[in-house]
């Protein structure tokens, strides 16, 4: 791809990549020069000359040869028959002057060295090496601070200028945000037709979104549907160590991007330097930060998108944070939501990353896609490498079905510990526990039905799992719902009780995931008569897993709440008990399978629990799948319709 901003490349010499190097061999040079042409005291010159001896020295002087002498700090040059003699100077001996008085020889006295060479070894020198240590020390620092002394300056090593070959066929998943953005390519590519009806596009577009949903693409797939320079550059490249380097920065890149108009620059992680300067100022704040971001609303300000069309687009996953003042009408005038694909776009995110690998024609990503729900692209362009890698590693010449449910479970649950050794007495404990967890996922109303159960250990901890597939589009959860997870996170432990008759410590996790649930409904969601419909906890940091909560009620209310969380979780597990009494046939024939194959698929426990109800007259519990999924079957068939 062209970069516009780099340098000419002409200058790349031996030259200019070598300055220190040239300028010491530069100063040498003239060192030598200047000591060979600086001229001897009394006329003396050193061409012609001939090393003797002390005392062969003084035998010359008493005979005559010797017409003058000059006397220096180490030695002495005498001439004499058209020949010049240079001799070591004895120390201490005070027998030469009296010898040349006596003789009517003229001496007198030089200096071995000049004012220049003293000026260059004393000065000029020892100021060099410094200079070229910093200079050094500098240059290394550069490569991770940006072009400049110390980084401080211009940003052109900090943006990357090009023009991405990106198109909008290659993002899939986000169609709702392509629409909001393909009128800015619209508009970049048609100006007048806009100018003409007296309408202003938008000067910024923030997408929001969870982290690996497409963002940084699709601002990509804009610049190069729109065919106009793309300039783009991380938040956090702002802010250095120095005062006014972030503002410097963000002259230099709207600089830039004037001069390529019509262009695009797009800010990724801009919650960096865009964060709310009233948040800061109880705790002082951050002035480097704040300067950074008031030269950025001065720049979106100070450009007519008319004359000079440049739009900014910037990415974050916190839009809360974000300045009132950023977000304002005139600056980031829309804000696009780049949110997790639905199972469609899940499919069409991983038929697209799938363009450049070998599959096998057993492929069935619409399975795949039920399997991953909840997933976002990133997650589903690492699910198709991973996929790869286990078909290389098997030595495959194509990606088969397997390979892609193992590279699900990998991204879900970890990898698998197939070397870790797990004694008879925990694998069976493990067993019961998941057992207990698959059986009241499917026998409980509201709760998300199982793929798979496995006691192969995965990722760090987990000696075994239950793989269920969540229902896909729910955006909201209703009471009995969350009563579900509960049940179902109580499930392993009250397995345990009632086949072990001794608890252990693998529930711990899931003990603290209902705890969570039953707060929330207390403290979020106004579910219970505690508190009734007050909220006693609000929620930040939407797009982030977990975030921070903000509590804001009485010691009497958190006393309530507890006690509250205390029964609602013996009533459940009470509850959960009685149904595992009531299915412990059927436990026990899914241990013995799962015992046995380590791994049983959910058709199969469904299928022992079908047998077992038919078997013992119950009324059956199981709900059908296909009604769970029922908006998969019509996003399938919106798929064959186009």
């Amino acid at each position: 791809m062209e970069n516009k901003n780099q340098p000419n490349q002409n200058n790349n010499n031996f030259f200019n990549k070598n300055p220190i190097l040239m300028f010491a061999i530069f100063a040498i040079v003239m060192v030598l020069i200047f000591r060979s042409m600086s001229p001897d005291e009394m006329g003396i010159s050193s061409a012609n000359s001939k090393n003797i001896s002390y005392s062969e020295l003084k035998s010359l002087i008493k005979s005559k040869q010797i017409n003058e002498v000059v006397i220096g700090q180490t030695t002495i040059k005498a001439s004499g028959n058209g020949q010049t003699y240079v001799v070591k100077k004895v120390a201490n001996d005070q027998t030469l002057v009296p010898l040349l008085e006596e003789n009517n020889i003229s001496y007198g006295a030089y200096s071995e060295s000049n004012w220049l060479s003293d000026m260059l070894f004393s000065w000029v020198i020892p100021v060099f090496i410094f200079f070229a240590i910093w200079m050094f020390l500098a240059s290394r620092m550069q490569k991770n601070m940006g072009s400049g002394i110390l980084g401080m300056g211009s940003s052109k090593k900090l943006i990357n200028s090009e023009k991405p070959k990106v198109k909008f066929d290659d993002v899939a998943g986000v169609e709702e945000a392509k629409e909001e953005v393909k009128e800015i390519v619209d508009f970049l590519k048609n100006p007048e037709r806009y100018i003409r009806l007296g309408a202003k596009i938008p000067k910024g577009v923030l997408l929001v979104g969870p982290p690996g949903t497409g963002k940084t693409l699709l601002a990509k797939a804009v610049a190069g549907e729109a065919e106009v320079p793309f300039f783009s550059v991380s938040g956090s490249s702002f802010i250095e160590m120095f005062v006014g380097v972030g503002a410097s920065r963000v002259r230099d890149l709207f600089e830039n991007a004037k001069k390529e108009a019509p262009a695009i620059v797009f800010i990724d992680e801009i919650d960096a330097i865009g964060k709310s300067r009233a948040a800061g100022s109880m705790m002082g704040g951050n002035d480097e930060r704040e300067q950074t971001l008031n030269q950025l609303l001065a720049e979106m300000d100070g450009f007519d998108s008319d004359k000079s069309p440049v739009i900014v687009l910037a990415a974050t996953n916190r839009p809360e944070v974000l300045d009132a003042a950023l977000l304002r009408p005139g600056r980031f005038d829309r804000q696009v939501l780049v949110d997790k694909p639905d199972f469609k776009g899940r499919v069409d995110i991983l038929k697209v990353h799938s363009k450049e690998v070998k599959l096998s024609n057993d492929v069935n990503m619409d399975e795949i896609g039920r399997l991953t729900a909840g997933l976002a692209g990133a997650d589903l362009a690492n699910i198709i490498n991973e996929a790869a890698l286990l078909a290389g590693r098997s030595n495959k010449t194509k990606i088969d079905q397997q390979d892609l449910v193992e590279a699900v479970e990998r991204a879900i649950a970890g990898l698998e510990k197939k070397s870790r050794r797990i004694n008879p007495k925990e694998k069976k404990i493990v067993t019961y526990h998941e057992c207990g967890h698959a059986l009241i996922a499917e026998t409980t109303k509201g709760a998300d039905k199982v793929t798979k159960v496995s006691v192969i250990p995965r990722g760090i901890a987990a000696l075994g799992y239950t793989l269920n597939a969540p229902e896909e589009n729910k955006f909201l959860m209703q009471k009995h719902e969350l009563i579900a997870k509960v049940d179902v996170l109580l499930g392993g432990r009250a397995a345990e009780q009632v086949f072990i008759k001794e608890i252990s410590t693998g529930a711990s996790n899931d003990l603290e995931r209902a705890t969570d649930i039953i707060k929330a409904m207390v403290s979020m969601y106004g579910m219970t008569d505690v508190a009734g419909l007050m909220v006693l906890e609000k929620q930040r940091n939407v797009f982030l897993n977990g975030g921070q909560t903000l509590k804001d009620y009485s010691d009497d209310m958190a006393q309530k709440l507890d006690e509250f969380v205390k029964s609602f979780l013996n009533e459940r597990y009470e509850a959960v008990l009685a149904t595992l009494e009531l299915y412990r046939g059927a436990i026990e024939k899914m241990v013995e399978s799962l015992y046995e194959e380590e791994t049983i698929e959910g058709d199969k426990v469904r299928a022992i629990i079908k047998e077992f109800e038919e078997a013992n007259g119950l009324p059956t519990r199981l709900v059908d799948v296909e009604d769970e999924n029922s908006d998969i079957k019509k996003a399938k068939e919106n798929q064959v319709d186009e």
